[in-house]
Formats: structure tokens, C-alpha cells, sequence
């Protein structure tokens, strides 16, 4: 690794830390690069699709600059393996910051918000990105653990949650698993989707982290901190559904955003995708959660 690296930034001197890490999709270490401190992702063969994703989404994170998160530096391939290279930030878990975390992801999600408002009195953050976005997805797929998301640009929230996420999670496990219940209960959450996303709505697509939850959170130096993203632009909700973050680190987000009617059953719905993709990652372990939620939804429409 350490020559491999010398080739790649031309340095005369790598050096391991030792700070080893593994993940579920990917194991990393810490490197000194000329007496830089990086963070070094690899994975054996699913990694450049996640990898893009993930530095278009700190990239775009960076742009704005309201939550802190690693810089990306670089991806590459060596033979069938794929890096990651970061900046390294010496992340502790998430625990006096939580309301100010609360605080900031409430303020990512209305930066794109705040962006058509000056759009429309011409004005500009200075330093930020200026460029409103008005349509649900991105540029670039983007994972959720190692499954890659469809974000073509959608107009509209619900057909983009429905068909691009929910249904692509169904489709998976159904492929995979042959499970009748699921492909039996989906057109039925279909019929109860528009209930929950009613046309009137108003939404202005909010940046996402899009696998927002405790374990991709956590703080440096007196403020919180994300990263792993697999971002795309969408539903402020869809960031708040999964636990278990602290009650004031919602508390915090909420006086912000306040909740809006029907929040606890799209709630539901937002939790039924995680499950569904964890159900592909992991296995038939999250079947009887994600069908018991999948009913619970079908019962709205009753």
C-alpha cells in the first residue's frame, strides 16, 4: 500500500499510522504522505461506484460548508481493488454535539430553500455555491451501503421516492429472496403512497446526506461532523429516519423545521426503505420488520 501511494501523490516518504478500520462495505488505515495525514479507503471490487458517489457527496458538502465533513482527495484502481483517498480527521463519537447537529442538518436542508429565495432577488452566498436546484435527484449515482440508487432527476418528490427508491428496494428483494408477501403488499403501498406526499405539498428539494444515522455521525473539536454520504436531493424527512440519535439533537432540528402534518406516517415509510435495504444487505433477518411495517402502511388506506 505504502508504494502504492508514493506512486500515486509522488511522495518521498508513506508512512502507516496504523489506524486500521473496517466497515461492512470497505476496511481503510491512516497514512502520513509526506508527513500529511490521509485517510485511505479500499475495497475489492464494488468500491469505484460507491467511491464516486461518496466524493461527489462530500464534494458537494463541501460547496456548501455547513457540516463538517472529510475533504476528498482522490479515487483510484489497482487491479481489481479500488481507493479512496480523504482527508483525515480524527472523528470521536457524537456526543455534546448532538443538538448542534440537529441544528446544522436543519440548516443543509433548507440551504437549497434559502438558494431560489436570493435566486429570485439575484443575490449570492459569497464563497457558496449559488446554483438552485429544482428537481429531486443527482448528478451522479450514489450507495447506500454498497447498492447504487437510481437518482435520475424527477419533478416530482413521490414519483422519484416511490419508483427510484421503495420500489427498487422491493424489486431487489424480491429478485433476490422470491418473496411473495413483499410483491404482494406493493401495489398496495403504492395506492397509499399518495397520502402520505399529498400534491399539494409544497417541497423544495433539501440536499441529503442519504444514509444519515448514528454511526456516520460524529464530532472534532467542539462541532459535529458526517461522512460516508450517498447524497441526493430530496425530502428533508428522509434524513430523520433512523435511529437512535438523542432527543435533543432532534429537539434542536425540529425548532427549525417543525414537524408537518402527516410526519409520523411518512415517518413509517422512510423507515420501510432502510429496512428493505438492509433486508438486501444482510439478509432475511429484517424480513419480519420490514413486512410487519409494510402492513402497518397498507392499513392506512383502510
Amino acid at each position: 500500500m505504502e508504494e502504492l501511494l508514493k506512486e500515486q501523490f509522488d511522495c518521498k516518504e508513506v508512512k502507516s499510522c496504523n489506524g486500521k478500520t473496517g466497515g461492512i462495505n470497505s476496511d481503510g488505515g491512516v497514512y502520513l504522505l509526506d508527513g500529511k495525514k490521509v485517510f485511505v479507503k479500499r475495497n475489492p471490487a464494488k468500491g469505484s461506484r460507491m467511491y464516486e458517489g461518496e466524493h461527489a457527496s462530500l464534494m458537494t458538502l463541501h460547496q456548501i460548508d455547513i457540516i463538517k465533513a472529510p475533504k476528498p482527495i482522490r479515487i483510484f484502481s489497482r487491479g481489481e481493488k479500488s481507493f479512496f483517498v480523504m482527508e483525515y480527521l480524527a472523528i470521536n463519537p457524537l456526543l455534546k454535539q448532538a443538538a448542534s447537529l440537529g441544528e446544522k442538518l436543519a440548516q443543509l436542508h433548507l440551504y437549497n430553500e434559502q438558494l431560489r429565495v436570493l435566486s429570485l432577488k439575484n443575490e449570492s452566498f459569497v464563497g457558496k455555491t449559488t446554483h438552485f436546484v429544482e428537481k429531486f435527484g443527482f448528478d451522479v449515482t450514489t450507495c447506500v451501503g454498497f447498492i447504487p440508487m437510481d437518482n435520475r432527476w424527477e419533478d416530482d418528490w413521490l414519483t422519484f421516492y416511490a419508483r427510484n427508491r421503495l420500489k427498487a428496494q422491493v424489486d431487489r428483494v424480491v429478485s433476490t429472496y422470491h418473496d411473495r408477501d413483499v410483491a404482494s403488499m406493493w401495489p398496495e403501498i403504492e395506492r397509499v403512497l399518495p397520502q402520505l406526499f399529498p400534491s399539494d405539498q409544497s417541497m423544495i428539494p433539501s440536499l441529503l446526506h442519504g444514509d444519515f444515522w448514528v454511526g456516520n455521525t460524529g464530532e472534532i473539536d467542539g462541532e459535529p461532523c458526517i461522512f460516508d454520504p450517498g447524497s441526493s436531493y430530496g425530502h428533508s424527512e428522509f434524513d430523520l429516519a433512523l435511529p437512535p440519535f438523542p432527543s435533543e439533537f432532534h429537539d434542536a432540528y425540529h425548532k427549525i423545521i417543525p414537524k408537518q402534518p402527516g410526519f409520523e406516517k411518512r415517518h413509517k415509510s422512510y423507515i420501510l426503505f432502510y429496512l428493505l435495504n438492509r433486508w438486501n444487505h444482510f439478509g432475511s433477518g429484517y424480513k419480519a420488520s420490514a413486512l410487519a411495517l409494510m402492513r402497518e402502511i397498507c392499513a392506512y388506506n383502510k
